[in-house]
């Protein structure tokens, strides 16, 4: 019962948040930016996603090596596509992360808490990096001309203490990965580069000449709100933050929601794969 209702506010959340951000918007000029779209640049995003979504699974299998769990990168590349299907597509259900802790304790009995912190780290080691990129590129945008240069020297602040605070949260809770932190911490920002590139693509396919950076610093300010579980897969966050963001800057706020619309697509088509691989999620077939 409990997930049905989360699940039916996570509806509701996202509908409504959808509902505002369509009547904020031009929605004729989002039609036409949508159709004119360079197909070739999205081809190109679609590309950049998933290779960061395949670095990822093999930050995941550092985390899982560093418990004694010893998976084939194959195999740890389906599974992870599967926990990306089940994130998006089930949501009212256990979650792919729920979803790989059962199958792996099932099979490999290593403990659900174990388990538990690798999947978490990995999590908080892409929160990590999505933040420092965030804090950067922020700091060098209109934002914080905008808002003062205060904003700007906070920003570099807060990307440098980063570091410290990732090493001494480690560990202080979870010294068993300790020895994988510098590893882990590499791959975390090879995953966000290369969703960087992701977002330059749509952006480059969308034909935005102009505030590119202030396009990409929004993208991952909405990565980083999208991480919490309000609506379906960040659905509505991601478009308001676009929606207030471009207008604080003067800019027309209907191109970041296209933008915005077509990464989520290229997000359902890639997390969609996994569907087709939920008969081969067994160590065995892996």
């Amino acid at each position: 019962m409990k997930q049905k209702i989360k699940l039916l506010i996570k509806i509701l959340l996202t509908g409504a948040a959808l509902w505002f951000v369509l009547h904020k918007v031009d929605i004729e000029r989002l039609k036409e930016s949508l159709q004119s779209a360079d197909s070739i640049w999205l081809f190109i995003a679609f590309i950049l996603f998933n290779l960061s979504k395949i670095t990822s699974s093999f930050r995941l299998n550092i985390y899982f090596k560093a418990i004694g769990l010893k998976l084939s990168e194959k195999f740890n590349l389906i599974l992870y596509y599967v926990g990306m299907f089940y994130n998006l597509f089930l949501p009212g259900g256990i979650g792919g992360d729920g979803y790989k802790i059962y199958l792996l304790n099932k099979h490999y009995k290593k403990g659900i808490k174990p388990l538990f912190q690798a999947v978490l780290l990995d999590r908080l080691s892409g929160l990590f990096a999505l933040a420092f990129y965030a804090c950067l590129l922020f700091a060098f945008s209109d934002y914080s001309e905008l808002l003062g240069d205060w904003t700007k020297w906070l920003s570099f602040l807060i990307a440098i203490l980063l570091f410290p605070i990732a090493y001494f949260s480690t560990k202080l809770f979870f010294k068993d990965f300790l020895k994988c932190f510098n590893q882990t911490l590499v791959w975390g920002f090879a995953v966000q580069l290369l969703q960087l590139l992701c977002a330059l693509a749509i952006i480059k396919s969308l034909y935005i000449g102009h505030s590119n950076l202030e396009y990409i610093t929004l993208f991952l300010i909405s990565s980083v709100v999208a991480v919490l579980p309000l609506t379906i897969g960040g659905v509505g966050v991601r478009e308001l933050t676009f929606l207030y963001g471009l207008e604080y800057i003067g800019e027309d706020p209907s191109l970041g929601v296209t933008f915005s619309f077509l990464f989520f697509i290229i997000t359902a088509i890639s997390s969609l794969m996994g569907l087709f691989l939920l008969n081969r999620v067994s160590p065995k077939k892996g």
